[in-house]
C-alpha cells in the first residue's frame, strides 16, 4: 500500500529539534524523500540517519533560515536531489528571550523575528517557484497556540507566531491559483528539548505547563507531525490558510 507521501520531495526546515525530526520522519515513513535542515549540521545529520536507517530517503545540510543565500541554496539542492520540490514545513525557531519589552534586548527581539517570521518567508519565497514548477504542492509552517493567545514575559515569541499565522493566510490567497496549499499547525506545549533548556527537566516541565492543558499532559512531537502530515498530504487538498491547533485543550479556557 502506497503511503500518504509517495513521491513527494519534502523540505523540512528545523528537522534537528524534536518537531521537526518527527515531522520529517514521518513524511519519509509516509513515502517522501526529504531534505532534512537545521542550523545544527549535526542535529541535521542524525535526523537523516534515523531515516536511512529505517529505509527512507532522506539528505542533511546546514541552514540558517535567516539567511536568503543559505535557504535557497537548500532548496536548491532538494530539488536538484529529489528531482522536484513540492512539499515545504517550516518548523525552526529560536530559543525564544524572555522578558517584557521593556527588559528584552533589541538584539534578541530582531534575532527571533529574523529567524521565526523572516526565515519563514524567505523559505517560501525561494520554494513556492520550485512547487509551482513541480505542478503545485503544499507548505506547512509551525505557528503556536501562543499566536493566538499570550503568555506573559515573550513578546518576540508570541508576536513572531501571530505573524506566521497570517503570514500563511496571504500566501495561500497569492497562490492559490498556482496550486500552493498554504496552512499552519499551532502546537500546544510539546516535550522536546526546547523546553526541557528552559525548565531543566521533565518533571518541571509537567509540572509547569501540564495543568495549563485540559487534557492533562503534554503533547508528543510525533502528534504534531501528525497534523504536519495532513495538511501535506492529499488529504487536505480543499485546506489552505487555515490553522490546525493542536494544544490539548490550552485555547479554550
Amino acid at each position: 500500500m502506497a503511503g500518504r507521501l509517495e513521491g513527494k520531495a519534502a523540505l523540512v526546515t528545523g528537522a534537528g529539534g524534536g518537531i521537526g525530526q518527527a515531522i520529517a520522519r514521518r513524511f519519509a515513513a509516509e513515502g517522501a524523500a526529504v531534505m532534512c535542515t537545521d542550523l545544527d549540521a549535526a542535529a541535521a545529520e542524525r535526523s537523516a540517519g534515523l531515516i536511512a536507517s529505517a529505509g527512507g530517503r532522506a539528505q542533511a545540510m546546514a541552514c540558517d533560515v535567516a539567511r536568503a543565500d543559505e535557504i535557497k541554496a537548500a532548496i536548491d539542492a532538494a530539488a536538484r536531489a529529489f528531482g522536484k520540490l513540492d512539499t515545504l514545513v517550516c518548523t525552526a525557531a529560536t530559543d525564544d528571550p524572555v522578558g517584557n519589552a521593556v527588559e528584552l534586548a533589541e538584539a534578541d527581539w530582531e534575532r527571533a523575528l529574523a529567524v521565526n517570521v523572516t526565515g519563514v518567508f524567505l523559505a517560501c519565497k525561494y520554494a513556492i517557484p520550485r512547487i509551482v514548477a513541480a505542478g503545485g504542492g503544499s507548505i506547512v509552517i509551525v505557528a503556536s497556540q501562543l499566536g493566538q493567545v499570550v503568555t506573559p514575559r515573550r513578546p518576540a515569541y508570541v508576536t513572531s507566531k501571530a505573524a506566521l499565522i497570517q503570514l500563511a493566510r496571504a500566501l495561500a490567497v497569492d497562490h492559490a491559483k498556482d496550486r500552493v496549499r498554504v496552512n499552519t499547525v499551532s502546537p500546544g506545549a510539546i516535550e522536546t528539548n526546547r523546553l526541557l533548556r528552559r525548565y531543566g527537566t521533565f518533571e518541571a516541565v509537567r509540572s509547569a505547563l501540564a495543568p495549563l492543558h485540559p487534557i492533562g499532559r503534554l503533547g508528543r512531537p510525533e502528534e504534531i507531525a501528525n497534523g504536519a502530515l495532513f495538511l501535506a498530504s492529499d488529504e487536505a487538498s480543499f485546506m489552505t490558510g487555515a490553522d490546525l491547533v493542536i494544544d490539548g485543550g490550552y485555547t479554550c479556557v
